[in-house]
């Protein structure tokens, strides 16, 4: 067996929101237990990289983009990425889909460290597993800016956007479901606009580009036997990967 070189140490910029930014620590975990397996190495304790995760309190990325003269979270992100690179973190992971509205703010004002890019990476990965049309579940703000449709189509993926309504139920889900503690909320919102999507395109894949719809719609009955993409976990896996150097 070929030793593992020495990881290189990692970052995850979180709190947004902070239950997100926990379960892709489980994420990341899961993804540098699967590289190891993969690579024919010992699941030690030893063997996982350095990690550092900031949980701040950072503005709501839906509303400032709504509005300029709401809080921005920009500064805050900034001052957890520079954290982050004291530390010593190479490569950083923002468990936030919306967040990477100012992905190219942080990358330019912090170049010394890698700061992945959830969309595209999540793109690359549907294209390599030969998916050519999912559905999107987002935010308002990611929706607006159009975040997953040009990384969709750089990977010649058509996105397949919810209507208005939907859009509003999936916001719903989100904040007053999974951000206030009501899952049964969050389920009820977001298994009902997977229905209607499914109804008017059959069995398409859905990709829950928001990191609190994974806490709460793969566990609805409804969703059993739905093709559900996990953004989170791609970026957890695209993490591992830098982590141990590949």
């Amino acid at each position: 067996m070929t030793p593992v070189p020495t990881p290189h140490t990692v970052g995850i910029l979180a709190g947004m929101g902070p239950a997100a930014g926990v379960d892709f620590a489980r994420l990341f975990v899961a993804a540098c237990e699967d590289w190891l397996r993969g690579h024919g190495q010992a699941v030690l304790d030893q063997a996982y990289p350095a990690h550092w995760m900031a949980q701040l309190p950072i503005a709501d990325r839906t509303r400032a983009l709504a509005d300029p003269r709401a809080p921005q979270p920009l500064e805050a992100m900034l001052r957890g990425l520079a954290q982050l690179a004291g530390l010593g973190a190479r490569a950083v992971a923002m468990p936030c889909n919306t967040a990477h509205a100012w992905h190219a703010a942080l990358q330019e004002r912090l170049p010394q460290v890698e700061l992945l890019h959830m969309p595209r990476e999540t793109a690359a990965a549907l294209r390599a597993q030969g998916l050519t049309r999912v559905a999107l579940l987002a935010t308002e703000g990611s929706y607006r800016i159009g975040l997953y449709a040009q990384a969709f189509a750089d990977q010649g993926i058509e996105c397949v956007l919810p209507e208005a309504h939907e859009r509003q139920w999936l916001m719903q889900g989100i904040y007053d479901g999974v951000k206030a503690g009501k899952l049964v909320l969050a389920q009820e919102r977001f298994v009902a606009v997977g229905q209607a999507l499914r109804a008017r395109h059959g069995d398409i894949a859905l990709a829950m580009a928001c990191t609190e719809i994974p806490l709460a719609l793969p566990q609805a009955p409804e969703a059993r036997g739905w093709t559900l993409i996990d953004p989170a976990a791609i970026l957890a896996a695209a993490l591992a990967r830098r982590a141990y150097g590949a």
